[in-house]
């Protein structure tokens, strides 16, 4: 997501790169014609009724669907194979199509198959009328051979409740760490030889394969989040034949590869300013925000201390404790639209402890909106009920990340980072580095660089500048790392932008259309800041 020899092939010959119609641009052009000419194709095939639910009837005609094979393991073909589920969306204009375009959600682990589907929310008009849209579930994903470390799904249950997202006393700390061991031995025993090719490289050589499938000489792509390291990762290995990449929420791909201690550290840094941020535009923006009356970092950080010592105890009776406070901060984060109701949820907690003069609180008082939903319900299940989860978030974080720490300075690191970064530097150390040093995976193969090779056209790189899970400047170094790319700031909240800034999906349709490649280092606006403030 192959071969270092390869790699250095690749590099080697982008600074070799000539101008359409010279020897060198022939020879490329024929050598990608005949992988595609040498490639098995798709075989498309009709949807069924649930890969395209909520599809209107009379848009049905464009859907299809096929499953795409590929080896386990790309130098090693006696592994066997798995198939890749993809999902395509044909263009609306077939006579003036382009090619495929390939979309990915982010993750790692997350869903691409039904992405086509609701393209048109992040997608100019004229980009579905050219390209056939095509949504896939990576390698171990979803509908792609799902990488299963348990049988049952009370066995997973059973682990995953002992994790804590915010483990604070002794016995949480070692109770949350055992999980972890506990985790990767089920994955041991049970996840079978995928366990060991889930890196993004692998996932890369798939997607290769796939785009010499669909008849393209070479690859458009639009990617999201984790689904930068798929554009950077295939741009550096495959750049002549990379058309136009488009990567949404970067990653910093060289840091994530070579230490990924440091770079969840400074992901943890990047959710502290991502909170600032909504707290001074909470503050500037006054009564629009509920939570604006006197200074709204101070009772953030007020409310967050309180939740250490001891859960806020509501009128309902309920408890509402440190560990659904931190991770549903960090996800509604992700959401600008939801930042009134967060600002009402944190008012509702901090009048509980610090009720109003001569009002009496009612459980009605302190309905949470958005800051209930990280509670976990867990559903009775028959006994030995089947695990339908899968468990490629680790899969892949643990094989791309050089994590070589040992898991007992875990709770070391935890306590550093939280001096730091003080609401989210514990939870992101338990969230993502506590399970990589028990991780079972052997050996896998990672591409870890160089990222410098120049593509023909420039890699659109386009970063937020109060992106809470990749962080601004994670999007400045990916722009500096490439070797040809331009970086597109925008003035705005949440995680990822495309379909919810205007000026930065009109440049980005030119892009893909037409290779229109915009000036650097233009700063957009999103189409509405928070608390429905006017954009700059």
């Amino acid at each position: 997501m192959r071969g270092f020899a390869l790699v250095g092939a690749l590099v080697a010959g982008a600074a070799l790169t000539g101008l359409p119609g010279t020897a060198v641009a022939a020879q490329e052009a024929g050598t990608s014609a005949a992988q595609v000419g040498a490639t098995a194709p798709v075989t498309w095939g009709a949807c069924t009724a649930d890969q395209i639910r909520g599809v209107p009837a009379d848009q049905v005609k464009f859907y299809s669907c096929a499953r795409y094979r590929v080896p386990i393991d790309h130098d090693n073909a006696a592994l066997g194979t798995i198939d890749i589920a993809m999902l395509k969306r044909a263009a609306k204009t077939p006579d003036k199509k382009i090619g495929s375009l390939f979309l990915n959600p982010g993750g790692p682990g997350g869903s691409g198959f039904r992405m086509p589907i609701g393209a048109a929310n992040y997608l100019q008009p004229q980009v579905l009328d050219r390209f056939d849209l095509i949504g896939f579930d990576p390698r171990g994903v979803g509908a792609s051979n799902p990488l299963k470390c348990f049988t049952t799904q009370e066995d997973a249950d059973e682990v995953f409740a002992a994790q804590i997202p915010v483990p604070l006393s002794r016995q949480e700390i070692s109770g949350t760490l055992a999980s972890y061991r506990d985790y990767g031995q089920f994955c041991k025993n049970n996840a079978g030889a995928l366990l060991n090719h889930m890196s993004t490289k692998d996932v890369v050589r798939d997607l290769d394969k796939m785009r010499a499938a669909v008849g393209d000489q070479k690859l458009t792509f639009v990617g999201f989040s984790y689904g930068t390291l798929i554009g950077s990762t295939y741009t550096s290995m495959f750049p002549k034949q990379s058309r136009a990449i488009v990567i949404d929420g970067n990653v910093d791909p060289a840091l994530r590869t070579s230490d990924g201690v440091q770079y969840d550290r400074e992901r943890a840094r990047g959710f502290e300013i991502a909170l600032d941020a909504f707290l001074r535009k909470c503050a500037q923006v006054g009564p629009k925000c509920s939570f604006s009356s006197g200074t709204p970092r101070e009772k953030f950080d007020e409310l967050r201390t309180y939740l250490r010592q001891q859960p806020i105890k509501l009128p309902d009776g309920s408890g509402y404790d440190i560990n659904t406070f931190t991770g549903t901060v960090s996800g509604v984060l992700y959401s600008p639209s939801s930042f009134p109701a967060l600002a009402d949820d944190l008012q509702a907690l901090y009048n509980v402890i610090h009720p109003p003069a001569a009002q009496t609180q009612t459980a009605q008082a302190v309905e949470l909106k958005v800051l209930r939903s990280g509670v976990n319900g867990r559903a009775d299940a028959d006994p030995d009920s089947p695990y339908t989860g899968d468990d490629s978030y680790f899969a892949v974080n643990c094989s791309d990340k050089k994590i070589t720490i040992k898991q007992e300075k875990v709770p070391e690191i935890a306590a550093k980072w939280e001096k730091e970064s003080p609401t989210f530097g514990r939870y992101q150390a338990f969230a993502d580095i506590a399970g990589c040093p028990v991780w079972p995976a052997k050996n896998p193969d990672v591409y870890r660089g160089p990222w410098q090779a120049k593509t023909d056209t420039p890699v659109l790189v386009v970063g937020n500048y109060y992106d809470p899970a990749t962080q601004y400047l994670f999007s400045k170094r990916m722009a500096a790392e490439l070797g040809n790319a331009r970086l597109l700031s925008v003035d705005a909240f949440g995680h990822c932008i495309l379909g919810d800034s205007l000026g930065v999906d009109k440049v980005t349709a030119d892009y893909l259309i037409d290779l229109k490649v915009p000036a650097n280092g233009q700063v957009f606006q999103p189409n509405v800041q928070p608390f429905g403030t006017a954009t700059a």
